[in-house]
């Protein structure tokens, strides 16, 4: 694959860099994105923006799904927490 723009950034002495304008517009990055390196065989690097839900844990969110549907089914077994339990924690 060809490249549209060639475009150089200084690595600093702690091996950091700012990521050029061109490329975050492209990757349509925003403050806190992450961005993901795939390191090809060549030693060619390609990178990305990262997917947001790649690193999310789905069990946590599973789990609240099935407390939901519980909840709904049987709104009965909802208790409240008595003070000195909610103390506690």
């Amino acid at each position: 694959m060809a490249a549209f723009h060639d475009i150089e950034s200084t690595l600093i002495d702690r091996y950091q860099t700012t990521v050029p304008e061109a490329v975050h517009r492209a990757l349509r990055l925003g403050k806190r994105d992450k961005i993901h390196y795939s390191v090809r065989p060549n030693g060619e690097v390609v990178m990305t923006r990262a997917d947001a839900s790649a690193g999310n844990d789905p069990v946590p969110g599973q789990f609240l799904g099935f407390l939901a549907r519980d909840l709904a089914s049987h709104p009965k077994r909802l208790l409240a927490v008595a003070k000195a339990s909610a103390r506690r924690c």
